[in-house]
């Protein structure tokens, strides 16, 4: 993680505003194993999924020594929004936090506010992980902060789609992330395939696109990725490790299976 310290954007959040392809995944497994495995890949970028994983403190602790070793970009899908859990992921070493359901540019703003430093926002400690254990001064860390730190808000109602250009124009988020299984189910779809889902991320791509926002969403595959990229996607969530292992897993028995 670029640790520049002259307040411009740095790192993965630099290269999201410049609008590079960017390819990443969730991973569900509570293990820095796993983390240093996909770390080899040669992914741009990693979200642990505090959402919808079990997580502990001390899974997330592991995982984000690993990521600052290595110096590899690491984002968190936490919970919920709350200062607390922001500050929590933030000061253990994420590089980022990627938040579900925002669906209101008050919940916007307020997360904003939690995952950057000055009043009322995330409380300042030179001890932790990210700040260097005490090795770095305030002026830095508050420029790194500053050019480093990423938030990014996800975008799963039908409320969120409306209230997306408000939203958008809020300082201190970097990027809407449409949600598509989360979409497809508030607007009363059982699948992605509907005529819903594709003109919500229309409309918040043209958002994204009017304010200078990175445009992300979570995909299945390389293929889908493909389809949907007319819709101003740079920044792709591509399934997770575990739809991975079950496919590579299934790809090899099945090949076994047909062995003549």
């Amino acid at each position: 993680m670029d640790t520049e310290t002259d307040g411009g954007a740095t790192g993965l959040r630099a290269r999201m505003q410049a609008g590079e392809l960017l390819a990443g995944t969730f991973m569900k497994t509570p293990s820095h194993i796993t983390l240093e495995i996909l770390i080899l890949g040669g992914l741009d970028f990693v979200c642990i999924d505090a959402e919808h994983a079990p997580f502990d403190r001390a899974a997330m602790d592991a995982c984000m020594a690993v990521a600052r070793a290595r110096d590899f970009p690491v984002l968190v899908r936490i919970g919920d929004g709350s200062p607390a859990r922001v500050l929590d992921v933030l000061d253990m070493g994420a590089t980022g936090i990627v938040v579900p359901h925002v669906d209101s540019v008050e919940k916007a703003r307020a997360i904003a506010a939690a995952a950057r430093f000055g009043r009322g926002g995330r409380g300042y400690a030179g001890s932790t992980r990210w700040a260097g254990y005490t090795a770095a001064t305030m002026p830095d860390l508050l420029a790194r902060s500053r050019a480093e730190t990423i938030v990014l808000a996800q975008i799963e109602e039908p409320e969120g789609v409306e209230a997306a250009e408000a939203i958008a124009a809020v300082e201190g988020i970097d990027a809407l992330f449409t949600g598509p299984a989360d979409l497809s189910v508030a607007y009363g779809h059982s699948s992605l395939d509907n005529p819903d889902l594709p003109a919500a991320m229309e409309g918040v791509g043209r958002v994204c696109a009017g304010a200078g926002k990175c445009f992300v969403t979570w995909v299945p595959d390389v293929e889908t990725a493909r389809k949907w990229r007319g819709h101003g996607f740079t920044m792709f969530f591509v399934a997770s490790e575990h739809a991975w292992m079950i496919q590579g897993a299934r790809a090899v028995g099945e090949g076994i299976r047909a062995l003549t």
